[in-house]
């Protein structure tokens, strides 16, 4: 009479021989990406967010060049302020509301890495940059979807 196991069957694990290559961020980035331009207006920001049901997204220049990120609550401070001073917010462009100072993440950052900066930073998103030009961005959704695809394996 033989040893029978208990141990039930189990995944067949996914050699890494390049240790970080199936794990970046460019590998599970959103590359189609839905971006604004700084001379829209928060109306039509506003209107876009709700259209495609997204929380905010890139402004780029005419050179695809990444120079602000608008989120909903930019567009809800603006909307606050408008009221406030008595100023209609539908002609005002994104340019003044949007985020200058955006931290961008790196392509070829492992998305353990990539989920710790997320952590840190507690932001939604983070684009990522290439010879200076947006090529994509990274979301705490993309990072969760990873792990799933990722999941019954060695983690190292």
């Amino acid at each position: 009479m033989g040893i029978k196991s208990f141990q039930g069957a189990r995944k067949e694990q996914v050699k890494n021989t390049n240790k970080g290559e199936a794990f970046k961020v460019s590998d599970y980035m959103t590359r189609n990406l839905i971006t604004f331009k700084p001379q829209q207006t928060v109306e039509e920001v506003i209107q876009k967010l709700i259209q495609h049901k997204i929380s905010g997204g890139p402004v780029v220049n005419e050179k695809n060049e990444l120079i602000g990120i608008i989120s909903e609550g930019d567009c809800i401070k603006q909307i606050s302020d408008s009221r406030y001073y008595n100023m209609p917010f539908e002609h005002n462009t994104i340019e003044a509301h949007m985020a200058k100072d955006v931290e961008t993440i790196d392509g070829n950052l492992d998305i353990f890495d990539a989920a710790n900066k997320f952590i840190q930073s507690k932001r939604r998103r983070f684009p990522i940059v290439e010879n200076g030009k947006l090529i994509g961005q990274i979301s705490q959704k993309d990072i969760l979807k990873a792990a799933m695809k990722l999941k019954g394996q060695n983690w190292k």
